[in-house]
């Protein structure tokens, strides 16, 4: 699944051509204008998105980014009232940020576009990237991989396709018929397709695929290109649901703001207001999880804290701290950490080991650790972050949810009712227990201790964590399963201390003598440490619950996950991802567990 870089050749004039394939990105003549000719033209673009509420495009061969532009400048001036466009595209060998700024400089008229795109350029060579565009209501998710793994656990259908790779004879495997026919499943009812190429293999890969295709003429020196048409109408469009979400910590908030990103109108709920629990406290660590394992999971979690940092970055008033030092406290967490590096997952720039000797002059006293550098881990404030987020909080508490035939009616704790919704989405954490009692979240109680002081901290972790806070540090936290109470305990405070004494001896015995504050809430969790995110059992009811002890990590592109299914657009997460968090998991695990039990003892009778 790894992208590989591309290996350039530049001509005279500064265009692209790739060593790899020995083919160009773009005409010579006019890269711009052969974009807008081959895939606007081609698609019937602006025609085919008017009038529509939501319009999804995707791509094969990302290149250079020039397509995406050229729809983008479009868009900008075409766009229906209300509009809005998700937009997918795949590339196995990304261009560095400064290759694509110099193929893009051909074009100053597209320049503001292109600084927007390459101000958000991965750091990294693999995995899925979104690119948020609000200012024009879009969004581009840019899957760095071999095409048919992305196409496959892409959950969208394209209302147009731009095929884009190098000419077949060049790279015949991304015109191979397996693909185009996931490009077919991956299609909406009327969807359109385009490209540059007539190459027998591609049309009747794209007519086994179910379209109609059609020769036109070509752009340049290039006597035809192709159209293709997928049978059926496109959906008329429906009114956006009436949605409510219960809860106003980083989950509730989350949703909240994916769901105002996509333009879809919601009520949020919370009888205490935002931040009432475990979204609280006044400093949040968000790090990777870091899994040695490097399979579907680590592939989920470090795509929801890329995520959720780049849009922390992009949160006002948001970042405290930028930079973690991961201490090896454990006997396999050296072992655990080179794996990590080694892998692709991050960049040398996000991660790195440190001796103990550069591990103690990060803390400022002396320790027998090693340490990994997560470079781009953050310290963020929580209450900046729920009042960007929050599309409004009204301060009521849901008592009761009552559904019919149609719709949900939420009751306050008089039995009034509240308001009158088609959806629901409970993010309340441990408290969506009263309102949904069959989920299966586990209490985790934590205490965490702070204090106000000018003293500088390096934010960093080992079991326990110690970060700094806008005012101080904050240090802890405890750990206790199955406690569903938020009292605070003066044995608690001292755990802490003991724990930080594993790290920071010398700053433990400074702070033991101080008259400390305490903070206490309830985090969920579940069987298997990962969240619920996504429709449960009961038609019309979400969730996002469950984050335990890494919500403002796993949260934001959960919240996005979430708000995609609500509304119908593609989610940022893979099929396999989003498989890993949904709800109804445990049921179909336990399922195939009694199949499999079965069908032993009928083996062995």
């Amino acid at each position: 699944m790894t992208s590989t870089p591309p290996l350039l050749d530049w001509s005279p004039n500064g265009d692209p051509r790739s060593q790899l394939y020995g083919d160009v990105y773009f005409s010579a003549e006019d890269g711009l204008a052969e974009a807008r000719t081959v895939f606007l033209e081609g698609c019937n673009l602006p025609s085919a998105w008017a009038d529509r509420a939501h319009f999804v495009v995707g791509e094969l061969g990302f290149g250079t980014g020039l397509n995406i532009l050229a729809l983008l400048d479009l868009w900008r001036i075409e766009r229906p009232a209300h509009g809005y466009l998700s937009v997918f595209s795949v590339e196995a060998h990304l261009m560095t940020q400064a290759e694509a700024a110099r193929a893009l400089s051909r074009w100053p008229e597209l320049s503001d576009l292109a600084d927007i795109l390459l101000g958000q350029w991965p750091e990294i060579c693999n995995g899925r990237h979104r690119f948020d565009l609000p200012d024009l209501n879009a969004h581009l998710d840019l899957a760095l991989m071999d095409a048919e793994a992305a196409l496959a656990g892409w959950q969208g259908r394209a209302d147009a396709w731009f095929l884009d790779g190098f000419s077949p004879a060049k790279n015949p495997a991304m015109w191979r018929d397996d693909l185009l026919s996931l490009v077919g499943q991956r299609t909406a009812p009327g969807g359109q397709a385009a490209t540059f190429t007539v190459a027998g293999q591609v049309r009747r890969g794209l007519q086994a695929a179910g379209f109609a295709v059609e020769k036109h003429p070509g752009f340049g020196r290039k006597r035809q290109r192709l159209v293709a048409v997928y049978p059926g109408r496109p959906t008329e469009p429906v009114a956006l649901p009436r949605i409510a979400v219960v809860g106003a910590g980083i989950a509730g908030a989350a949703v909240s703001r994916a769901l105002t990103a996509l333009g879809a109108p919601h009520q949020v709920f919370d009888g205490v207001g935002p931040g009432a629990a475990a979204s609280g406290n006044p400093a949040a660590l968000v790090t990777p999880r870091l899994d040695a394992g490097l399979g579907p999971v680590a592939r989920l979690t470090t795509q929801a804290f890329f995520r959720a940092r780049d849009l922390y970055r992009a949160t006002p008033g948001a970042v405290l701290a930028q930079g973690v030092l991961q201490l090896a406290v454990g006997e396999r967490d050296a072992a655990r950490f080179e794996k990590i590096v080694a892998s692709d997952f991050f960049s040398p720039d996000d991660i790195d080991i440190l001796s103990a000797d550069e591990a103690s002059q990060r803390l400022g006293e002396a320790s027998s650790h090693t340490g990994l550098n997560l470079a781009g881990a953050l310290v963020v404030q929580p209450k900046h972050v729920l009042a960007a987020w929050l599309s409004g909080v009204q301060r009521v508490r849901v008592s009761a949810l009552v559904s019919d035939a149609t719709d949900w009616r939420l009751l306050d704790d008089d039995g009034a009712l509240i308001g009158v919704f088609d959806l629901v989405v409970l993010a309340g954490g441990q408290d969506s227990l009263s309102l949904a009692p069959h989920l299966d979240l586990r209490p985790v109680r934590g205490q965490a201790t702070f204090l106000e002081t000018d003293e500088p901290v390096q934010a960093s972790a080992w079991g326990g964590y110690l970060i700094p806070t806008a005012k101080g540090l904050l240090f802890g936290a405890t750990h206790d399963r199955g406690d569903g109470r938020s009292d605070l305990r003066s044995g608690d405070q001292t755990r802490n201390l003991e724990t930080l004494a594993l790290a920071r001896p010398g700053l433990a015995t400074r702070l033991s003598g101080l008259d400390l504050e305490n903070r206490a809430a309830v985090r969920a969790t579940t069987a298997d440490s990962l969240p619920l995110a996504g429709p449960s059992a009961l038609p019309g009811l979400f969730l996002l619950c469950g984050l335990g002890s890494h919500g403002f990590s796993f949260a934001p592109v959960m919240g996005e996950h979430v708000a995609a299914l609500i509304t119908g657009t593609p989610s940022p997460l893979s099929v396999e991802s989003a498989d890993l968090i949904d709800p109804d998991r445990f049921r179909r695990r336990a399922a195939r567990r009694t199949r499999t039990s079965s069908y032993s003892d009928r083996a062995s009778s």
